[in-house]
Parts: structure tokens; sequence; C-alpha cells
């Protein structure tokens, strides 16, 4: 039989492994898009509207100074401030978080403090810190006019990108979730060796003219056909349905695909070395997947972490994948970035790692049941 022959008859016997295998299309394809559905929906939907936030105004004794501040306070845009209400009033309101935050003005001309007040329980809420800095700028400027002082610096802002201008949420989580999709599906469809070495498939394998290596060829092929139908639908949901903007360096893409492709596939290779059973290999492969999509920046910017998670976050394998598929789906990263390879380095080195290490597990089995 020749090689191509050989490679096609093992590839259709992947498939149809493959496709049997509910667990692996499952933890794969349809639990990626529940999970991308439900924190697109719950987090995306409203990414492009406007912060604001809601604040009792309290002005009891009306003077020239806090009735100025009032009217200011009511004009800016992310505010939303109603009438002027009690103290009493509007520490209800903030007890019972019916406004995020309730501001005492100065009550006369010759007063100097202007009083905050706020949810214990909300304390470090973004809300809270956004109220806290709109009304310090605001109190710079009072004390500016205070004194007469005219403002000379003032800050600009820009942002620059080579993709987008106005990247969104739903564009850092497509990436992110399609990075967990590929990964789980390296981590999750390798269960199907613990079966074939449990029956001793793959012994009596080794016994036919069959050519191992093809067999690996087949089953890396088939693996790899998977993981683009994984980011070719979830590619699809994002930009159609939640409105994903995707701005693809396709030689980077084919770059980082590949990278983190194999170094999963590598990972679920070793993990089915050392698995006895289906629930065994499923248990440990759950227990990576869940450890990764949590600290790898998966659903929020691993900046955000307490600091003391993110130097494990930067050794995971799934960190650089999903930065690595944003900084070639969004960003339209060259292929030449320092960053990319670094990141290709790491996955490789995991890949190899566990590659190296469930071969030679599984070449230890074979030995001793030889013996």
């Amino acid at each position: 039989m020749s090689n191509l022959k050989q490679f096609k008859q093992m590839f259709l016997a992947q498939l149809k492994l493959t496709l049997r295998e509910k667990q692996a299309w499952f933890w794969g394809i349809f639990f990626p898009v529940i999970l991308m559905v439900i924190f697109m929906t719950i987090f995306g939907g409203g990414s492009n509207d406007d912060f604001s936030t809601k604040v009792a105004i309290v002005n009891e004794s009306p003077n020239e100074t806090s009735t100025m501040m009032a009217k200011q306070l009511q004009q800016i845009p992310i505010i939303e401030a109603g009438n002027p209400v009690s103290e009493t009033k509007a520490k209800d309101l903030v007890k019972e978080k019916k406004v995020d935050a309730a501001i005492i003005l100065p009550e006369s001309a010759q007063a100097t403090s202007i009083k905050l007040i706020v949810n214990k329980e909300n304390e470090k809420s973004v809300s809270t810190q956004v109220v806290s800095g709109v009304l310090d700028q605001f109190i710079q400027q009072a004390n500016l006019q205070a004194v007469g002082a005219t403002p000379i610096f003032k800050q600009q802002f820009e942002t620059i990108s080579s993709g987008s201008s106005e990247l969104k949420y739903t564009d850092f989580l497509l990436t992110g979730m399609i990075a967990l999709s590929i990964a789980q599906g390296g981590l999750f469809g390798m269960v199907d060796l613990v079966d074939m070495r449990r029956k001793g498939l793959i012994k009596r394998l080794r016994m036919t003219p069959a050519k191992m290596g093809i067999f690996g060829l087949s089953d890396m092929v088939m693996r790899l056909l998977f993981s683009t139908i994984q980011i070719i639908l979830l590619s699809l949901i994002g930009v159609f349905v939640f409105g994903a903007s995707l701005f693809i360096n396709f030689p980077s893409l084919l770059m980082v695909f590949l990278m983190g492709a194999l170094s999963f596939n590598g990972i679920g290779y070793l993990i089915s070395s050392f698995s006895n059973t289906n629930e065994a290999y499923m248990g440990v492969a759950n227990i990576v997947s869940f450890l990764m999509m949590f600290v790898s920046g998966i659903f929020f910017p691993v900046e955000t972490m307490p600091e003391w998670l993110q130097p494990i976050s930067n050794i995971l394998p799934l960190t650089y994948f999903a930065d690595g598929l944003r900084d070639s789906m969004v960003y339209h990263t060259s292929i030449l970035s320092s960053p990319l390879w670094y990141g290709f380095g790491i996955m490789l080195l995991w890949g190899g790692i566990a590659f190296i290490i469930g071969s030679l597990l599984y070449k230890r089995k074979s030995i001793v049941s030889v013996r």
C-alpha cells in the first residue's frame, strides 16, 4: 500500500473516531460557543453605550458658589443628577443603592470642602472610582477659578492601532474564546488514544505494515482540520451576531494557529500517556483547562488580575496563544513582531516538552507490556 493511500485510510479512520467522540465535540466547539454567547451578551451588548453614573446632589444652603457648582455638575455628561435633595434623603438613596454616590456642596460661600458619600459595599466599584475622579478634577478647576488662574496645560488623549480605531470588548473576547476552543480541542481530543491503548489497538497497529509516522501525521492533520472549523465558526458568530471587528494578518494568524494547535495537542498527548481510563483523562484535562481558562486573559486582560497571579499567567501557553490571536486577528500585527516570536517560543517549549515526555511514557509502557 502506498504512503498516500495509507495516509488517506488512517485520516478517514481518525475522522470517524473524532465524530463519534461526543465529549471532544462538546468541549471543543459547543462549550466555547455557549460560553462566548453568554459573555458577549452580558458584557458586549452595551459596550458602545456611553458610561453614566447616578449621583444625588445636596445643596441644603443654596449660595452663589454652591448653585454654580450644582449647575456645572449637572452638565457633566457621565453624571445623571436630578434636582438637589436633602442630606438625609441623599444618604438613604446611597444606602439603598438607588444612586452610586452623593455630593454635598459647600453650605456657604466661605466653606472650602465638598463631601462625597458612597456606599461602603461599592467603595471599590468602577462607578465610585469614576465619580471620585470627576469630582477631584472638578475641584481642581474650581480652585483655579477661585484664584483667577487660567489653565495653561491640558491633556490630549489619542489611541492608535493598525486595526480598528474603536476596538471593543467583543473583539477581545472573541479571540480569547477562539484560543480557548482550539486549546480544548487539543486537550480533550486525545481521549481516543486512551481507548486505543487500553484495547490494545496501538500494539496491534505496530504489528501491521502500517507506518506509525503516517498514523501520527494523519491524526495531526485531522486535528488541525477540527481546529480550522472551530476558528471559522467562532469568527462568523462573533462578526455577524455580535458585531466584532477583525483585521487579520494571515501570515501571523497561520503561524499562531499552527503553534497553538500543535502545543495543546502535545499537552493532550501527554495526558493520554498516563491516563488509564477515559474518566481519568477527562478529569485531568478538565483541571488543566479550567486552571488556564481563568488565568490566561481569556475573559479579562492579564494586567487587571492580582499582581501575585500575573507571573503564573505569564508562563502559561494559553496566555500567549490568546495574545497571538489578538495580535494577528485584531491588531494586524506583522509576523516579524518580536512579541509574537516570544509567544511562539513559549508555546513550542510547552508542546515540545509535553510531546517528548508523553512519547517516553508510551515507550516505557510498551516495553513493560512486552516483558
